[in-house]
């Protein structure tokens, strides 16, 4: 197994035929707004901006912002990351003394929607999600279809692959990962380091996923598996397959795989088998990501609010997902396509939650 990310090496959930079409033609075609994870306050000595931007990475607009209004890097804050090939929604922060020199910030492209205080600064992962509107194009007359394979995914849950956006320009990220964990990788900065080992940690998830996929058990669990409540959010080793299984079938529990570090355990039983194949596929091992503290993630996640509106050309898709999770996983599953191949796309992702 390659360690350059490719669509048609993971496994997909839906066996239909997919729509097909095109993404992205016009920055409008796919909107992405954030869903903070809590009210806020109105008050308090933190600043939250909500701005909409068009033909910038967050972290573009971000040094922009400190440029312009002299804040320093670590006193802005930022729940996820948003790509620039999209028209997207999100909530900054910063310092409330900053608050009389937002007028002097300017950027095409970026429109202040809002701003209000709240009591603490906002960080990586203060979200409850987000809210795709995407448009298809070149696939008339596939809205039906389109609507059927998306009350499968509503049903079953949607793959949570690591899209494209996790591996960088040609997919090739993971291969530079593969080198710094060996010793022999030129790069020096230690947080693009951090992140390339980052993109190795999720070609062994993505692995991991369609492993279970191809072997019927991605909406059930194994022997060893550390499942997760998707109600409470409380993980748990399976000890009883049978049991649990029959839970996971109603959507209430869900298999997690191993983003391997030093503060993560390895699964045992029928799960560590088959986490071992993944790694072994790739020829990888645990002791590999000691410089990484590690993660469990979900190896599935739920839509809400979805739907499929038919355009002339096309139809277009409504859904949300829960923080960390790829747009992308979606519509691959929908069009059946290369979406976003990675020489198109920035080397951050969607939506990230945390780092691991």
């Amino acid at each position: 197994m390659s360690l350059v990310f490719d669509w048609s090496a993971l496994r997909a959930l839906t066996m239909d035929a997919g729509t097909g079409g095109t993404l992205r033609q016009h920055p409008e075609d796919f909107r992405v707004e954030e869903l903070p994870a809590y009210p806020l306050s109105g008050e308090g000595d933190h600043l939250f901006i909500q701005v909409e931007k068009r033909g910038h990475t967050t972290a573009h607009v971000l040094r922009e912002l400190g440029t312009q209004l002299g804040v320093r890097d670590r006193d802005v804050g930022v729940a996820g990351l948003k790509d620039r090939h999209a028209v997207t929604t999100q909530w900054l922060s910063l310092p409330a003394r900053y608050e009389d020199r937002l007028g002097q910030f300017a950027l095409e492209g970026v429109q202040v929607v809002q701003v209000t205080r709240h009591t603490n600064k906002l960080g990586l992962g203060h979200l409850r999600g987000n809210r795709f509107v995407v448009r298809v194009r070149g696939a008339p007359g596939q809205a039906e279809p389109a609507a059927r394979l998306l009350e499968q995914l509503r049903l079953r849950g949607v793959p949570n692959y690591f899209g494209p956006q996790r591996f960088g320009l040609g997919g090739l990220n993971a291969e530079e990962g593969l080198r710094v964990v060996r010793g022999e990788s030129r790069v020096r900065d230690p947080r693009v380091r951090r992140f390339l080992t980052t993109a190795l940690q999720s070609v062994v998830f993505n692995a991991f996923v369609s492993l279970r996929l191809e072997r019927g058990v991605f909406d059930a669990l194994l022997r060893g598996d550390m499942a997760k409540k998707h109600d409470t959010g409380g993980v748990f080793q399976v000890e009883d397959a049978a049991a649990e299984s029959a839970r996971a079938a109603r959507g209430e529990v869900s298999a997690t795989g191993t983003l391997f570090g030093k503060k993560v355990r390895s699964l045992g039983g029928d799960a560590g088998e088959l986490e071992q194949a993944a790694l072994g596929a790739l020829g990888l091992s645990p002791e590999m990501f000691l410089s990484r503290k590690g993660d469990r993630r979900l190896t599935r996640v739920f839509l809400d609010e979805a739907s499929v509106q038919p355009e002339e050309d096309g139809y277009t898709l409504a859904f949300v997902l829960p923080r960390g999770s790829f747009a992308t996983s979606v519509l691959r599953e929908i069009m059946k396509t290369q979406v976003d191949t990675p020489d198109a796309v920035d080397s951050e992702p969607e939506d990230e939650g945390v780092s691991a």
